[in-house]
């Protein structure tokens, strides 16, 4: 089997933890792009609209700069790193105040193409 380039496409600073992310990554590691888009448009979790947005962003990268196939890209590699936090403040009791930590992430998605399986 030939090695094929990795095509990734990136959706950063998205306004959500990185650990509820990577629950709806690990969704759709391994499928195809089109069953991958499918799977995420019926996944009730807001982090899948973000998910979602990274896999049509790869799947774009490739048809457009390389000129694949849409319907032979499989998704080979897909994490959600953490990206900045933002460090806010809430009052607490006794003069003492309670730390809230907004997170975001950085989800990256790589496909590849690959033969049409008969």
């Amino acid at each position: 089997m030939a090695e094929y380039q990795e095509i990734t496409g990136v959706a950063k600073y998205i306004r959500m933890s990185p650990r509820k992310v990577r629950l709806v990554a690990d969704l759709v590691r391994g499928k195809r792009v089109d069953d991958a888009i499918g799977i995420l448009k019926m996944t009730p979790k807001e982090a899948a609209r973000a998910v979602e947005k990274a896999v049509n962003a790869a799947a774009s990268n490739a048809t457009n700069n390389y000129g694949l196939v849409r319907e032979d890209l499989w998704i080979t590699r897909i994490f959600a790193d953490e990206g900045p936090t933002l460090k806010r403040m809430k009052a607490g009791a006794r003069g003492r105040y309670k730390p809230i930590l907004k997170r975001s992430a950085h989800i990256t998605v790589g496909v590849t193409e690959r033969a049409k399986e008969s």
